[in-house]
C-alpha cells in the first residue's frame, strides 16, 4: 500500500477515534517572474499532526512499509518527542490509533 493510501486511511481512523486530525500541506510554486516561492511547513514537519482532547498534541510521519524517514522527518520527531508530544512513524492505519492512545497513557 503507497503512502498517499495509508495517510487516508490514518486520518479516518483518528477522527473514528476521538482525535482531531490534520493534514500538513506544504508546496513549490514559481512567481511570474521566475521566482521559487516555498510555502508551508518547517522541512521534516510530519505529514499529520493534531491532539485527542485532554492529551497529548501527536505528530505522525506516514511511511509504507519499505520508507525511509529523511534525516530532517526524524530529527523533527525527536524535537517534538522531546518536548513532550507523541511523535511516531505509522506505517498501518490499524495500529495508529493504538499508538497514540497507548502513548497518550505514559
Amino acid at each position: 500500500m503507497n503512502e498517499e493510501s495509508i495517510l487516508h486511511r490514518c486520518m479516518l481512523a483518528l477522527s473514528e477515534a476521538g482525535c482531531t486530525v490534520f493534514r500538513a500541506n506544504v508546496g513549490l510554486f514559481y512567481t511570474r517572474d521566475g521566482r521559487p516561492v516555498k510555502t508551508g511547513l518547517p522541512v521534516g514537519f510530519s505529514d499529520l499532526f493534531g491532539f485527542t482532547p485532554g492529551r497529548r498534541p501527536f505528530f505522525i510521519e506516514v511511511k509504507s512499509a519499505t520508507g525511509r524517514l529523511r534525516p530532517a522527518q526524524s530529527a523533527f520527531l525527536d524535537a517534538m518527542a522531546d518536548r513532550g508530544a507523541i511523535a511516531i512513524v505509522a506505517r498501518d492505519a490499524e495500529s495508529v490509533v493504538e499508538q497514540v492512545l497507548r502513548f497518550n497513557d505514559k
